[in-house]
């Protein structure tokens, strides 16, 4: 699931890559396909709608930076919000005193919960 999700998220910044400056129709149109994206990964719509809403203020708003193509810095803004989504900071399991320690693993089909479950073991 997460490598479908990469490759749509590559296709739609690829379209990115030949554009000089970004403009409103632009981002727009990116953040639309990066919508539709994250929709299709079964994302939960209010989830979506915020983080696009925050990419969009962020993108309009700063100015390209020197080193940066506007290609980069969407993916750099749509990558830092993404983090800020998902918690900012990796967190560590904590195990429970009393043996075993139950984690539950939810996911969609096809999105790696036996693997993770194997590496955890």
């Amino acid at each position: 699931m997460f490598d479908a999700l990469q490759d749509k998220f590559q296709r739609v910044f690829k379209t990115l890559r030949g554009q000089g400056a970004l403009s409103e129709p632009l981002v727009d149109e990116t953040l639309h396909d990066v919508r539709l994206a994250l929709l299709e990964a079964d994302v939960n719509v209010k989830v979506v709608k915020e983080l696009l809403e925050r990419v969009r203020v962020r993108t309009l708003g700063e100015e390209v930076r020197a080193s940066f193509t506007p290609a980069q810095e969407v993916v750099r803004i749509v990558r830092d919000e993404l983090i800020q989504i998902l918690g900012g900071e990796a967190a560590l399991l904590t195990f429970s005193k009393e043996y075993p320690t139950v984690i539950l693993l939810v996911g969609l089909q096809g999105s790696g919960k036996t693997t993770t479950a194997g590496k955890l073991a």
